[in-house]
């Protein structure tokens, strides 16, 4: 299978400076870094680096604190923080780091892989998520580099596909020195899969970040205005978002909602979609105005979803309507939003269970049920104590993920 594997990799490799070519047209890749995802243009290191790797925005997002951790620590001289998306990478040029250095994930091509190793020198790899790759795993096993899968995360698409190749998967999964998963479900398929060592802390996304990356003060655009969120749409899900809008501007003259799309790339179909039912739709990246005029603010910025969430008290998280899995409600919930949410949240189950328990989330399956929750809600304040218990949570389990990573520097 690793034969089969590696041809497909070969034919990637010849096409993929036409993929490449058509993703800088397309925004989607950076023309003058391009290079380092074939391990090209990037100088010889002569430190041990304790490295990184998370795909996007959301894993960056994940382990930042951490590495900011790790940039306090006297010891640790170099750190690589490598990612997919220059959406990713714009959010890691932002934080202003001495010690760690930004490079694009290199293609899993064998060759591709270890110049990427020889250049960087990692003393320990830590791979987010669910950043499982056959070739590098493969590297660096073979020169005893410990590869941490942290915050791991295997759904049960992804578990069903990795079964139908059980000799393939087991050599890959059989090399990963310790798992950290965030779920109990990853536990029962790391464990099949072939991983070794395994240890539950809990979901690092638990662990509180900075409260926003951005400085600027918004609160005063949205003065006297009743402010609805929906953060991490989906596409579709504006639509239904729109639609209760206009359903619920009929009893609240002031309402202005707020929609902060998964993948900013898609703002303008949305704002022809919602400009078609005609809706007053203004962009963040065209700057904020006073919003008398607006109905519908789209967030097209990366870094700034906490900001526009401090702003309401009651928010949409996407996802979770498409059949996607969910995405995380747990910052919604910090800047005092009470929550709702599609039935679809496969990727969050446990943490929606929980903010069930605290009473500070409804399931919805229609624009008739959001209505209903929103008219119950919109003026929800938030329990100080259960969000210190969300934020004690996260500190334990942060603090037990330093400790793992520490004991195998």
């Amino acid at each position: 299978m690793i034969f089969l594997y590696n041809i497909f990799g070969i034919v990637f490799l010849i096409l993929s400076p036409f993929i490449i070519l058509i993703r800088i047209i397309s925004g989607k890749e950076d023309k003058n870094r391009f290079l380092e995802k074939y391990s090209l243009n990037i100088k010889n290191n002569n430190i041990q680096t304790i490295w990184f790797h998370g795909a996007s925005v959301g894993e960056i997002m994940t382990i930042l604190p951490i590495i900011k951790k790790f940039e306090d620590n006297k010891k640790i001289k170099k750190i690589l923080l490598t990612s997919s998306t220059t959406s990713s990478a714009s959010i890691i040029k932002r934080q202003n780091f001495k010690k760690t250095t930004h490079n694009y994930y290199p293609f899993d091509i064998g060759f591709i892989c270890d110049n990427f190793l020889k250049k960087w020198k990692p003393k320990i790899a830590i791979f987010v998520d669910s950043e499982i790759w056959p070739n590098m795993y493969e590297r660096l096993y073979s020169k005893k580099i410990p590869i941490i899968l942290i915050n791991g995360r295997i759904t049960k698409k992804s578990f069903e596909r990795w079964s139908k190749i059980p000799s393939f998967a087991n050599n890959i999964f059989s090399k990963v020195s310790i798992a950290l998963p965030q779920n109990k479900k990853t536990i029962d398929y790391l464990n099949r899969l072939g991983v070794k060592k395994i240890k539950f802390i809990g979901n690092l996304k638990y662990f509180k970040n900075d409260k926003s990356i951005s400085k600027a003060n918004i609160k005063k655009y949205f003065k006297n205005k009743l402010v609805f969120c929906a953060a991490s749409t989906h596409y579709n899900e504006e639509i239904i978002i729109a639609r209760l809008h206009l359903d619920l501007k009929q009893k609240f003259k002031n309402l202005i909602t707020i929609i902060i799309p998964r993948h900013i790339n898609r703002s303008e179909d949305i704002i022809k979609d919602l400009k078609n039912l005609k809706l007053k739709v203004i962009k963040r990246s065209n700057g904020l105005k006073r919003s008398n005029d607006c109905d519908v603010l789209i967030v097209d910025t990366y870094g700034e979803m906490s900001n526009f969430l401090e702003l309401s008290n009651l928010a949409f998280i996407g996802g979770s309507i498409i059949n996607h899995g969910g995405q995380n409600p747990l910052e919604a919930v910090r800047m005092g939003n009470y929550v709702m949410h599609g039935r679809k949240i496969e990727n969050f189950k446990e943490i929606y269970k929980e903010l069930k328990n605290y009473e500070i989330s409804s399931q919805v399956k229609n624009i008739s049920e959001m209505k209903q929750v929103f008219v119950r809600k919109y003026n929800y304040k938030k329990s100080k104590n259960k969000i210190k218990r969300i934020d004690d949570l996260g500190r334990r389990i942060f603090k037990e993920n330093i400790k793992v990573i520490q004991n195998y520097l």
